[in-house]
């Protein structure tokens, strides 16, 4: 029995659960964003909507209209776990103002800060929707 929504539903799941965590920690935990991580949560968001929208429909082109959105955050999440990290000259932090996007005070998960649970939540979208389009390909 083929299932080829499969990965897209897993893509969705990711996606709620990097949302509500964003919105966790920000509302119920009262912690302020850095600038990057604001850009994340503007990539990741409308993930969440589209690709519910697109199981419901079951229409192909939410995962066309999201993969983008999932490989802009995954950028953006990259360079912030490498500030983060400290491979990237403190010239180039962005925050220049506010929270710092290099001095992350929350970790989670064995040690993990979140611009890096945020890069592998990226990664696991664009990856479920490499899947799931190059196997719906034939349905065009």
């Amino acid at each position: 029995m083929s299932r080829p929504w499969l990965p897209l539903l897993c893509a969705w799941l990711v996606s709620i659960v990097a949302t509500g965590s964003a919105v966790f920690i920000g509302e119920v935990m009262g912690m302020t964003p850095c600038v990057l991580c604001w850009y994340q949560r503007i990539a990741m968001f409308p993930i969440a909507l589209v690709l519910g929208m697109s199981l419901y429909a079951e229409d192909r082109r939410g995962a066309v209209y999201a993969l983008p959105m999932a490989l802009t955050g995954l950028v953006i999440a990259g360079y912030h776990s490498l500030l983060v990290a400290g491979l990237v000259p403190q010239a180039w932090i962005p925050c220049s103002a506010g929270v710092s996007c290099a001095n992350q005070k929350l970790s989670i998960f064995w040690g993990l800060e979140l611009p890096w649970l945020s890069f592998a939540s990226f990664a696991a979208i664009a990856a479920l929707l490499f899947v799931y389009l190059r196997g719906t390909r034939h349905d065009l």
